[in-house]
C-alpha cells in the first residue's frame, strides 16, 4: 500500500507540473526532488548536482548535438528536391508510382537526419505539392508521409537511439546497426501497402507522366550520389569500426557542410541558423536527460522500481504478455508525450522488468523505438500529425485517418521482430568493435 501511495503521489506531482506548462526536464527534476525530500533521508542537493553532472558529462552524449546539427544543415539544403528528381524516374513502373517517393525519400533522409519531425517536414515540403499537382489521392499521400516520416527514429543515426543508449548504458553503435534491417523492413512494408492499395484501386492512381530510357534514369540518379555518400560515410565508419558513433557524427557534420557548400547554400546565415537550431534542440534534450537521471536516482532510493518489478514478477507474466502490455502502455503514453520524454520517463522502471524477463537490451531498444514511432502518429499529440496538419492545412482528424493504415503496418512490424528477433540481432553480432 505504501508503494501504491508513493507512486500515486509522484504521478500526481508530475501531472501537476507538466499541466502547469513547466518544461518537461524541470518537471522531472521537481518530481525527483519531491521524492528525495519526502521519502528518503539522503540529502537531495549534492545528489542532484552529482547526478546531473554525471549525466551531462557523458562522452557518449557528444554524438547527440552533432547528429542534430548535421540534420539542421541538411534541412537547409536542396537535398529533398534532388532526392525527388533522382527517385521519381524509377517509381513510374511500380503500383502506386510516385507515392513511393514519400517512403524511399523518408528512408534516405532518415539515414542522415535522426529526427522524425525533420524527416517528415523536409520530404513533405517537396513531395506533397508534386503529388497534389499530379492528382494522386491526397489521403494516401498524407498517410504514406506520416508513416514513412517515423523512419527518422528507426533508421540510424537516430536521436532517440542515442537517448536510449545513454539512459540504458547500451552501445549506441550497436543500436544504430541494429536499426538498419528493421528500418528497411518497415519501409518495404509501407511500400507493400501502397502497392496493394493501388492494385485494389487502379483507377485512383494517375498514369505515369515520366517516361525515360534506362540511360536517362541512371543519369537522373546522379542527384542521389551526395546523400548516399554521406550515408556511407557515417554508417560505414561505424560498421567497419573505423569510428565510434561520436566520431561518425563529427564526420557527418563535416560531410553535410561540404554538401551545403557545393550546393551554394552555405553562407553565414545558414551556418548560424543551423547551429542555433541544433543548440536549442540539444539543450532541450539535455535538460530532459538530466531530469531523467535525477529521477532514476530518486526512484532507486525510494525502492519503487524494485518493488514494482517484484510485484510484476509475482504476477508470473510470460515475456510475450509483458511485451504486449508494454506496447499498449507506450501507445497510450504517446497520446500525451513526445517520444524522447516517453523513453526517459519510463526507463528507470521498465528496464529492471525487461532485464528480469531476459530480453536483450539492444533488441529491446529497437522494440521501444518502433513502438514510439507508432506514438508519433497517434492522436492527439502525435508529433508527425502536427507537422502534417501544418503543411497540408487539413484537420487533425483527417491526418489521423490517413495515418491509420500505416499504424497497423507498424503493429505488424513489431510482431515480426518479436517472432523473429534475429531481424534486430544479426547485424550487431557481425559488427567490428569500435574503439
Amino acid at each position: 500500500m505504501d508503494d501504491l501511495v508513493l507512486a500515486g503521489f509522484l504521478l500526481f506531482v508530475l501531472l501537476l507540473l507538466l499541466g502547469s506548462g513547466l518544461w518537461i526536464g524541470l518537471g522531472l527534476l521537481g518530481v525527483a526532488l519531491a521524492a528525495m525530500e519526502l521519502f528518503t533521508t539522503r540529502p537531495s542537493g549534492d545528489a542532484m548536482a552529482t547526478t546531473i553532472w554525471g549525466a551531462a558529462s557523458s562522452w557518449t552524449l557528444t554524438a547527440l548535438p552533432l547528429f542534430i546539427w548535421m540534420g539542421e544543415i541538411l534541412f537547409r539544403t536542396r537535398l529533398s528536391e534532388d532526392m525527388f528528381r533522382g527517385l521519381a524516374p524509377w517509381m513510374s513502373g511500380l503500383p502506386g508510382r510516385l507515392l513511393h517517393t514519400n517512403i524511399i525519400g523518408c528512408a534516405i533522409f532518415a539515414a542522415v537526419s535522426g529526427s522524425s519531425a525533420a524527416t517528415c517536414a523536409t520530404i513533405g515540403k517537396m513531395t506533397l505539392p508534386e503529388l497534389k499537382s499530379r492528382d494522386y489521392p491526397d489521403l494516401l499521400a498524407v498517410g504514406s508521409l506520416a508513416g514513412a516520416g517515423t523512419l527518422g527514429l528507426l533508421i540510424p543515426p537516430s536521436i532517440i537511439m542515442i537517448v536510449y543508449g545513454v539512459a540504458a548504458e547500451v552501445s549506441i553503435a550497436q543500436l544504430f546497426i541494429a536499426g538498419i534491417v528493421p528500418g528497411m523492413m518497415l519501409a518495404a512494408m509501407f511500400m507493400g501497402y501502397v502497392m496493394l492499395w493501388s492494385l485494389v484501386n487502379p483507377g485512383r492512381i494517375p498514369p505515369a507522366d515520366i517516361r525515360m530510357r534506362l540511360r536517362e534514369r541512371i543519369w537522373a540518379s546522379r542527384r542521389l550520389l551526395p546523400v548516399i555518400g554521406l550515408i556511407l560515410l557515417v554508417l560505414g565508419s561505424i560498421y567497419t569500426g573505423i569510428a565510434t558513433a561520436t566520431e561518425a557524427a563529427a564526420l557527418g557534420v563535416l560531410g553535410a557542410l561540404i554538401l551545403a557548400f557545393f550546393q551554394g547554400v552555405l553562407d553565414r546565415r545558414t551556418f548560424v541558423d543551423s547551429l542555433m537550431g541544433a543548440t536549442r534542440t540539444s539543450c532541450m534534450i539535455a535538460l530532459i536527460l538530466a531530469g531523467s537521471a535525477f529521477l532514476s536516482l530518486a526512484m532507486g532510493f525510494t525502492g519503487l522500481p524494485r518493488h514494482l518489478a517484484e510485484w510484476i514478477a509475482s504476477l508470473d507474466l510470460s515475456p510475450l504478455t509483458l511485451l504486449v502490455a508494454l506496447t499498449l502502455f507506450y501507445i497510450l503514453l504517446g497520446c500525451f508525450l513526445d517520444g524522447i520524454s516517453m523513453v526517459v520517463l519510463t526507463l528507470a522502471i521498465i528496464l529492471p522488468l525487461v532485464q528480469q524477463a531476459g530480453f536483450d537490451l539492444v533488441w529491446f531498444g529497437i522494440f521501444v523505438v518502433i513502438v514510439v514511432e507508432m506514438a508519433q502518429i497517434t492522436p492527439p499529440i502525435g508529433f508527425n500529425l502536427f507537422v502534417l496538419q501544418g503543411m497540408t492545412g487539413r484537420s487533425i482528424v483527417y491526418v489521423s485517418r490517413a495515418a491509420l493504415p500505416f499504424f497497423v503496418v507498424m503493429c505488424l512490424a513489431v510482431t515480426l521482430i518479436v517472432v523473429f528477433p534475429e531481424l534486430v540481432n544479426f547485424l550487431p553480432r557481425q559488427m567490428i568493435p569500435t574503439r
